[in-house]
């Protein structure tokens, strides 16, 4: 999962923002349950290593079957050569048949976590300073048993919604090349999940440094995240009569070629909103080369500007990088052969054998051979800047954080979102949920959530789904 914090550098400057949707100390709905649920699944060992999601997912089918849904409505599934990366499909049926259903999206798995480099167990749920602290605390079992809690809560309340209302629970969204639930259901089980749309992670908000909301966005689309190898094959020799031909020197040369290219601009509809908002808010200085660049793609100062920005930078159009290298067999020897991990993130409507064929050519040696690594999915659409979707997300948002500024946002990738929007469920990040600026560790040491954000984000999903829920097609 990657969340799509923006850096201080393209934040909102002046605004004057509440600092939490719901006082702190009040007592919630239902909150001992989603304590005692949030802390069952964050504690359920989900890595690919040596966790199991299917056990994750049996743990929480047995929530719902407490409150009432019925094991009919209940569809565990798993492919039988990954038994333990299993998942769950929940059906939560609607008065009009007809009405076309809204799905919920979570995954269960977490990246890995070695308990000798953190502070704390990294598979015990631990509340501390305000915050929560695990594995997973935030991504993606915090969405996860959002939604849980949530159906756990209109089952309880005898709620009938007007349209149906879907959960789905995956595993192998942190891992490419393994297993994907996501896809699984895509490819083999379509009708089980078709919706008119579906609410996923990826959208979310920032905080200051004091842990005001400095914005709130919605994703809608994503890039897609593509490894390449580079390599250089040669009969090598002795170190002591080296040759032009020599395989680490042709790839390094292409490394410098890939460095100093340079994608083309291009914005679609959510990126030229997304600046377009952000730049009424900017001071002149850095809001007329913004506008300059929206105005013209190909404007190379404005551009040059822009692009000083990291975070404007990784949205404004395909972006290649070196990440890993490989080469040579022995030090008094020529190397035989060298290669290089290059990471894509390519921006939609591009595929990935047309930037493996710009590589290619820009690197310019017949020496080097540019090969697609693993696929995780193919390139995928953004989904439309529908109002039925983004309007009542951000008028809740309004009333429950009245004065933050809301973006639609673009994530540089990557989502379950990738495997459900081309097959006609278009997928929005939404949650609710407000990070620190450091990005509370996600993927990294000590991750983790404050107390008040998992809740606030409890409240305005248990809100917002029942909106969609009563909401005409």
């Amino acid at each position: 999962m990657l969340r799509t914090l923006l850096a201080a550098t393209l934040l909102l400057a002046g605004v004057s923002a509440a600092s939490a949707a719901t006082d702190a100390a009040a007592p919630r709905a239902g909150e001992p349950a989603f304590r005692a649920l949030y802390k069952e699944l964050v504690e359920t060992n989900t890595t690919l290593s040596a966790g199991s999601c299917t056990l994750a997912a049996e743990r929480l089918a047995a929530h719902l079957r407490a409150a009432g849904i019925p094991d009919a409505d209940i569809h565990p599934f798993a492919a039988p050569d990954h038994p333990k990366e299993g998942g769950l499909v929940v059906i939560y049926p609607g008065r009009e048949a007809k009405a076309r259903p809204v799905l919920m999206l979570a995954h269960l798995d977490v990246v890995e976590a070695k308990r000798e480099d953190w502070t704390r167990d990294p598979f015990t749920l631990v509340e501390e300073n305000g915050n929560f602290y695990a594995r997973g605390v935030a991504d993606d079992k915090a969405m996860a048993a959002v939604w849980v809690d949530t159906l756990v809560r209109y089952k309880q309340e005898g709620y009938h919604p007007r349209r149906t209302l879907k959960l789905a629970l995956t595993c192998g969204e942190e891992t490419n090349g393994a297993f994907n639930g996501a896809q699984y259901l895509a490819t083999n089980m379509r009708d089980l999940i078709d919706a008119a749309f579906a609410v996923n992670e990826g959208g979310g908000g920032l905080l200051d440094a004091g842990g005001k909301p400095m914005f709130l966005g919605i994703q809608v689309g994503e890039k897609l995240s593509q490894n390449y190898t580079l390599e250089v094959t040669n009969p090598g020799g002795h170190s002591s009569r080296p040759v032009p031909d020599n395989a680490i020197y042709h790839l390094a040369n292409a490394l410098v070629k890939i460095q100093a290219y340079r994608f083309p601009v291009e914005f679609n509809d959510t990126t030229r909103d997304f600046f377009h908002r952000m730049s009424q808010s900017l001071p002149p200085a850095r809001r007329a080369p913004l506008e300059a660049l929206l105005k013209d793609p190909k404007d190379e100062a404005a551009r040059a500007l822009v692009e000083t920005d990291p975070d404007a930078n990784a949205i404004l159009h395909t972006n290649c990088v070196a990440t890993q290298l490989d080469a040579g067999h022995a030090t008094n020897a020529l190397p035989q052969r060298a290669k290089a991990n290059i990471n894509c993130r390519i921006f939609p409507g591009s595929t990935t054998e047309q930037v493996r064929q710009i590589l290619e050519q820009v690197i310019g040696d017949p020496k080097v051979a540019v090969k697609v690594r693993e696929i995780r999915n193919a390139p995928s659409p953004a989904p439309p800047l529908d109002p039925k979707v983004l309007g009542p997300a951000e008028k809740l948002a309004a009333q429950m954080w009245p004065g933050v500024p809301q973006l639609r946002l673009m994530s540089a990738g990557a989502t379950d979102g990738a495997f459900l929007t081309p097959v006609g469920v278009p997928t929005y990040g939404i949650s609710g949920a407000f990070g620190d600026p450091d990005g509370d560790g996600v993927h990294g040491l000590n991750e983790r959530i404050r107390v008040t954000s998992l809740l606030d984000s409890r409240d305005y999903l248990y809100r917002l789904m029942k909106i969609y829920a009563e909401q005409a097609d």
